[in-house]
């Protein structure tokens, strides 16, 4: 009877141990389980791919361009990721809003501007805008960079094909950020918290390590505004009855479509809809452009990145420097700083000098400067007209690296 009851004691022990190491087995199992390797390429390595080549994700299988198109052809929505520096990533772009738009109605939807910024572009799409105006209205919106994206702008005027802001506006960002109520009467749109790879992608991308997510809350909730902001106007794309037979091609950060749960999620969320992600995939960053290399805590996510990766190079215009720092005042826009060994300490500009103009053009906002910075080489010159001390001189300044 004893030894009867010990085996039976040895014999429960015995379960509960091997239940207990079941457990921890498929707990400790499960992120390897369930991640998709190289990145959410499960079937090959992104970088064993050559540069101009189009993998389909799901399958593994290499598609021509056109294949890509045919079978994207059936989306109401074609989401585009870029790197927005990469000039390589702005070509895919225009490649396919071309290729499309020879075959369907077509609008762009654009990242780089906000929703409050429609009118104008309804006024650009019209004819209505001249070219000065909507490069401010870029730069306001955006900041620096027009010149990556005039290609596709110059197509779609010329093609008359609408162009729709995306983001929220300031207004709503500051009211956010402060914890305010949506200014004029307006509302925040729905904020979905609780998807756990995005949380997780997106803490990676922040740095986000042990201890500090609380201190990033903040970064991820304004990220999380942008991005439900972005899928409402996609929404409101998709139910309003003008665009009922247009495609809408969405241009935006990769980051805010890869694996599919930023924008395209939240709109599908709003309205199901049939959609593609298409992911300009660079896999080695020059040497020399090591410094714009955006650093990720490893995250293992069990989704696809995209549906089609396309394999390009990273390229970035090769601009020059003036090397200071400026600002718009009331006197115009004035030097707050001039950084040492540069092309303007070089030509002897100093700190509080007001710009007037640049090689004849006047000069009344930042973006300005650096957009006619961005039309120049190495090597080349530009004479400033500049006011200091109440008095206006000229300065020429050679462009070295």
């Amino acid at each position: 009877m004893c030894s009867n009851l010990v085996t039976q004691t040895i014999r429960i022990l015995l379960s509960l141990l091997f239940f207990f190491w079941l457990l921890l087995f498929v707990k400790e199992g499960q992120t390897e389980e369930f991640a998709v390797p190289n990145s959410g390429s499960p079937y090959l390595n992104l970088g064993d791919l050559k540069t101009g080549q189009i993998l389909h994700l799901p399958t593994g299988l290499t598609v021509t361009f056109d294949q890509m198109l045919d079978s994207i052809s059936a989306s109401h929505v074609i989401y585009i990721g870029e790197t927005h520096d990469n000039i390589e990533a702005h070509k895919v772009q225009l490649e396919i809003i071309k290729k499309l738009s020879a075959q369907y109605p077509v609008a762009i939807g654009l990242e780089m501007f906000r929703r409050s910024a429609q009118e104008k572009l309804d006024q650009w799409n019209l004819g209505q805008l001249s070219i000065r105006e909507f490069k401010n209205l870029f730069h306001e919106n955006w900041g620096p960079g027009y010149r990556l994206y005039q290609p596709i702008f110059d197509f779609a005027r010329t093609n008359n094909l609408p162009l729709i802001g995306l983001k929220s506006s300031r207004d709503v960002e500051d009211s956010f950020r402060s914890g305010d109520p949506a200014p004029n009467g307006t509302f925040y749109p729905e904020l979905d918290e609780k998807d756990p790879y995005h949380r997780a992608f997106s803490m990676a991308a922040f740095g986000g390590h042990r201890g500090t997510e609380k201190a990033l809350e903040k970064p991820y909730r304004m990220m999380l505004l942008w991005e439900e902001t972005m899928a409402k106007t996609v929404s409101q794309f998709l139910i309003n009855p003008k665009f009922k037979k247009t495609k809408l091609v969405v241009l935006s950060g990769g980051f805010h479509v890869q694996y599919g749960f930023g924008i395209p999620k939240r709109a599908y969320r709003r309205v199901p809809h049939a959609y593609s992600i298409i992911q300009p995939t660079v896999t080695h960053i020059p040497k020399e452009l090591k410094n714009r290399e955006m650093e990720f805590e490893k995250v293992s996510i069990p989704l696809f990145a995209a549906d089609y990766a396309w394999k390009v190079d990273y390229k970035v215009p090769d601009n020059v420097r003036l090397g200071v720092r400026l600002a718009k005042k009331n006197a115009g826009v004035v030097i707050m700083e001039v950084m040492q060994n540069t092309n303007a300490e070089r030509a002897g500009i100093l700190k509080g000098d007001v710009l007037l103009s640049m090689d004849g053009e006047k000069i009344s906002h930042v973006e300005e400067i650096l957009e006619q910075l961005q039309t120049k080489k190495f090597e080349d010159s530009s004479t400033f007209q500049i006011q200091r001390n109440g008095k206006e001189q000229k300065v020429q300044v050679v462009f070295k690296k």
